[in-house]
């Protein structure tokens, strides 16, 4: 069981609190969402039995509250002044969101996590940041934005390319995509929809995966199951799908992403996106080329054949959708 009784309550309220914060009609309740968000996420992360889970939920948790401080401060800027304070609220949702050059905090949270929990940092805590960022107006803004589109391609590129811990790579993987789904905020609410559902779908198998595995490092790839050649293919897969190496299901979102930025013209912006993609397969294909090409040790650590007999083939088409119908996907959209 991934979640207890009682940390299936506080996400029932982590999810509360992203509900709130997307349909609030104000600040002052996006502000109460977000609260309520962070609350329910620190025991969810923290464990008595962990001291490194303990030191990950402190840093969210001081990262967070300075985020919210910030919030306050531009609503308040807002309220009793004539001032525009659209950039702090810009930089204080950056913050959260853990988009470069506000990244610092999120490789080292994610590396204190278990499997399950990092799921959900990086999936469903950044829903509600980038909901209220696609909700300010970019007059204002446009700078920072495409700076963080910027920083965050290429920090995200760079940054995985020497680790060597598979919990770090997937942050500086999600940074990265960070980059994407701040272009796609630009162009159109359901460009920046689209693309974080698949990302989560994708971001979200894998993870699983290792989880089965119980890897936290790129050696522990190796130390596979009695199903190995399954588990091998699935992880290979995946992790192309996640680089968006065509024609699997993660080029998707890139393709219609690439086709919106074309057209309104973001040329610059979208070679420094293409370029960083390509960094990024690079440390994927580290991982991928591991767990396909060399064979595992004879002594198996995990015993978990159950659970990947009955989990293989809905993950393994998850990431060969693109190669079977990405014209059905075409039509959606």
């Amino acid at each position: 069981m991934l979640f207890s009784s009682a940390q299936l309550l506080f996400l029932f309220t982590l999810l509360l609190g992203t509900t709130l914060s997307v349909s609030s009609s104000s600040w002052f309740g996006a502000w109460i969402g977000l609260e309520l968000n962070l609350l329910s996420f620190i025991p969810l992360v923290s464990s008595k039995n962990n001291q490194y889970s303990s030191e990950a939920a402190l840093k969210y948790f001081l990262i967070q509250a300075l985020g919210s401080s910030v919030i306050i401060l531009s609503a308040s800027i807002m309220l009793f002044s004539f001032y525009s304070s659209s950039i702090l609220m810009t930089i204080a949702l950056l913050l959260k969101a853990g988009v470069a050059p506000f990244h610092f905090w999120f490789p080292s949270v994610m590396e204190g996590l278990q499997w399950p929990q990092a799921i959900i940092l990086m999936t469903v805590q950044k829903v509600a940041p980038m909901s209220l960022l696609s909700y300010l107006t970019f007059e204002n803004v446009t700078p920072i934005f495409m700076s963080a589109i910027m920083l965050s391609a290429i920090i995200g590129a760079l940054g995985g390319i020497n680790q060597t811990l598979l919990r770090k790579i997937m942050a500086y993987s999600s940074i990265n995509h960070m980059s994407w789904m701040l272009s796609a905020i630009m162009i159109s609410e359901s460009s920046w929809l689209f693309y974080f559902i698949m990302y989560s779908i994708i971001s979200s198998s894998i993870a699983l995966l290792f989880n089965l595995q119980d890897a936290f490092h790129i050696s522990h790839v190796l130390n596979t199951i009695n199903h190995s050649s399954q588990l091998k293919m699935m992880t290979f897969l995946s992790l192309l799908s996640l680089g968006g190496l065509p024609p699997f299901t993660g080029f998707i979102p890139k393709w219609f992403l690439i086709q919106e930025m074309v057209s309104a013209g973001l040329f610059l912006t979208l070679s420094v996106l293409l370029a960083s993609a390509l960094l990024t397969l690079y440390f994927y294909l580290r991982i991928a080329m591991t767990s396909l090409m060399i064979s595992s040790p004879k002594t198996k650590w995990t015993k978990k054949s159950t659970l990947v007999t009955s989990i293989t083939p809905s993950m393994l088409y998850l990431n060969l959708i693109g190669l079977l119908g990405p014209s059905l996907f075409m039509l959606l959209i």
